[in-house]
């Protein structure tokens, strides 16, 4: 249930700064209203399927944040897509202009496949998911929810509050975890992110993740 065509191990420092910056670049190329980029050797290197988010930060708080939770996209696609969607598609938010660029800091989480957590009785989901390696995605017949597994570090939450704030992401009450219809997948996430704006770009440092 990990990575298609590309292990932890293979995703160095440098993919991720590749990433990273390709994210950036495509925002910037996009609110420019230049052409669409294409980067033939990006494109080879990253042509396997993953599921990935682009977060967009802004003088620390959240400035948008879209992605694809499953691996339905080539990484090179859904990472281009990603970034310009979460710089001008974020229902919460206002587009992103140009001149916010240099504001606002740049950061990719590549998942491995959801993978849902079976139990006998609800409580057992606090021993199956782990604040600060696990993201969780929350679904019932009418709606979802996903948050990734960096949040709940951020703020501090335990495993019953990750649990109970992803089913309020879903627009579900806190406690539908404890619902039979309720279903809860668990996915893990390798996250590179620029410390500044335009900065040094650092791979998250956690034993946990993945």
């Amino acid at each position: 249930m990990y990575l298609t065509g590309m292990t932890k191990s293979q995703i160095s420092d440098s993919d991720g700064i590749e990433l990273v910056k390709m994210a950036r670049k495509a925002v910037t190329e996009f609110l420019n209203k230049e052409a669409k980029i294409s980067d033939s050797e990006f494109n080879s290197k990253f042509d396997f399927s993953s599921g990935v988010f682009v977060t967009l930060n802004k003088e620390n708080d959240l400035r948008g944040c879209i992605g694809y939770p499953v691996p339905v996209k080539k990484l090179y696609d859904g990472l281009i897509d990603a970034a310009i969607s979460a710089a001008t598609r974020d229902p919460r938010f206002p587009s992103v202009t140009f001149e916010e660029l240099d504001k606002i800091t740049f950061e990719v989480t590549v998942l491995t496949p959801p993978e849902e957590i079976k139990v006998k009785e609800h409580l057992e989901y606090l021993s199956q998911i782990k604040v600060g390696r696990d993201g969780l995605i929350v679904e019932n017949a009418f709606t979802s929810g996903l948050l990734l597994p960096q949040v709940p570090k951020e703020y501090g939450w335990n495993e019953e509050e990750f649990l109970e704030y992803t089913c309020q992401k879903a627009g579900l009450e806190k406690d539908a975890w404890k619902d039979d219809s309720t279903k809860i997948s668990k996915f893990q996430g390798v996250i590179f992110k620029e410390e500044a704006p335009n900065g040094n770009i650092i791979r998250e440092s956690s034993d946990d993740l993945l």
